[in-house]
């Protein structure tokens, strides 16, 4: 990251120089206009401007005669009854991006006529976290804007009636902004640096926070019979790992909730091999695994009261003499037979393993995996909703919540008998691709058959993970998707 934040909250605090940043409702008074604007000029700014305290919408002025300000900038917060958890989220990345060269930064939030809640408070200051959030860690030469910004992070300082309990908030806030920027960093690494190994050793990494780590190696999978995820392997010289971590935050005998993560750590098709224009992408095809790693940051950092478990199938799928080919068969841990017809339809390879593993050993509550799966979801949903598949409608239905909350999207995708029936294989129990229409469907189908009746939900995220469109939170090529939804999912239904 080329810049950060460190933020506070205090009842009250005077200007003293840098930017005061005054919130404004729709058509409604500025807060802090008093202290930032002792001569009273704002009102006649706004007229000229034509500023009504329209969402998003910015006044940038030099400060006035008088004001200890150096700049004073007027945000406006839209109409205060429609206000949402991402509306003050994209308030607060808005507020970030105005500030980057600044060396302080004082923030009056209650305008008049809106209700501040602590939680709104500490939401506009992880808004202001993720904006700031870059990938630059391989830049010798830095962006001249970002040559231009502080080294030292800048100090903002949040004034709000409620500044103790958002201060409090905050720790859980920062959590989130962890867990996600975690995601992020993982899915934007170049391949070369983050392998299956490098991968597990960063899961590994979350023990620090409390999280129980245990990595298989390819000798005790291949005790374990996971013919689909090693099959998947087996053209690299990049071993795999499958990494589980537990976090037990819960009642002792609490039954876990459980999350699998999809983690080819490159995707080059295998034998299949993809065309070379926008291969370099497929360094993100772990998206899901991402993910996974990132909501357990989460769930530890903030002392979640639930037991969970992640699991992530870690792979490199390579076009090796030794790799997989069309026409080969291999057997699952569950026992079914799977015929590839298709090397590039590999995660749901690692994903089949993967499940089974996590169903027959800890008996989960539910299972959710995540996957950066196929191309056909962003021909069906592009890049604003990941696709869902379950069933469960009720796990369905708080994940779908869950997303409207965060505003990362899910869309309800169908399964049936008919779909199921594309998997069929001639050779073997199924097939791992069943054509090209409806591919998403058939992907998640060919997943189900590893579930049993254990409520479950997949989410393909190949359109939302990576190279989605940027907004007032997040500036990077890897979004982290996932992390907040699934965090949101745990907090509203499944902490004690």
């Amino acid at each position: 990251m080329s810049f950060t934040f460190q933020i506070g909250f205090s009842k009250s605090a005077p200007v003293t120089g840098g930017v005061a940043i005054l919130a404004r409702a729709a058509d409604g008074a500025v807060a802090g206009a008093a202290e930032a604007d002792p001569a009273g000029i704002l009102e006649n700014a706004m007229r000229i401007g034509k500023f009504t305290g329209k969402a998003l919408a910015t006044l940038d002025i030099l400060a006035p005669h008088g004001s200890a300000a150096e700049r004073i900038i007027v945000l406006g917060l839209g109409k205060p009854e429609a206000l949402t958890v991402h509306d003050w989220l994209r308030a607060g990345g808005t507020a970030a991006a105005k500030v980057r060269k600044a060396d302080a930064v004082t923030i009056f939030l209650d305008a008049p006529g809106v209700e501040i809640t602590a939680k709104a408070a500490a939401d506009f200051a992880l808004g202001m976290e993720m904006n700031a959030y870059s990938f630059d860690t391989y830049k010798t030469k830095k962006d001249e804007d970002e040559d231009k910004a502080p080294k030292k992070p800048v100090k903002v300082t949040i004034v709000t009636a409620v500044a103790g309990e958002a201060k409090k908030l905050a720790a859980v806030t920062d959590a989130v902004a962890g867990g996600v920027f975690l995601a992020r960093d993982l899915v934007n690494l170049p391949p070369n640096a983050l392998g299956p190994i490098e991968f597990a050793d960063k899961a590994k990494a979350l023990e620090e926070l409390g999280v129980e780590v245990e990595i298989l190696t390819e000798k005790e999978m291949t005790k374990l019979g996971m013919g689909a995820l090693l099959g998947v392997a087996q053209g690299s010289v990049r071993p795999p790992r499958l990494a589980i971590m537990k976090w037990n935050g819960g009642k002792a005998k609490e039954q876990p909730i459980a999350f699998i993560g999809k983690g080819v750590v490159f995707d080059s098709g295998g034998i299949s091999i993809k065309p070379g224009a926008g291969m370099e992408e497929m360094k993100g095809d772990m998206g899901g695994a991402a993910a996974v790693t990132g909501l357990l940051h989460v769930l530890a950092a903030r002392k979640a009261k639930v037991n969970a478990i992640g699991i992530i199938g870690l792979v490199e799928n390579m076009p090796d003499g030794n790799a997989q080919r069309p026409g080969d068969i291999v057997t699952s841990m569950s026992g079914q037979t799977i015929e590839i017809i298709n090397t590039d339809a590999e995660g749901r390879l690692v994903l089949a393993d993967a499940l089974w593993y996590c169903n027959e050993r800890f008996k989960p509550k539910f299972m959710i995996n995540l996957a950066t799966l196929t191309g056909a979801v962003m021909v069906a949903l592009g890049s604003h909703h990941a696709g869902l598949f379950s069933n469960d409608d009720a796990l369905s239905e708080q994940l779908l919540s869950a997303g409207l909350t965060t505003q990362e999207r899910l869309w309800r995708l169908p399964l049936g008998k008919e779909y199921d029936k594309m998997i069929d294989s001639k050779f073997a129990d199924m097939k791992n691709t069943g054509g090209r229409y409806g591919g998403s469907i058939t992907a998640a189908q060919f997943l189900k058959r590893f579930v049993k009746d254990t409520p479950w939900a997949h989410l393909d995220i190949a359109g939302t993970a990576m190279g989605s469109p940027t907004d007032e939170i997040n500036r990077s090529w890897a979004s982290g998707f996932g992390v907040r939804l699934l965090d949101e999912l745990v907090r509203a239904n499944y902490e004690a």
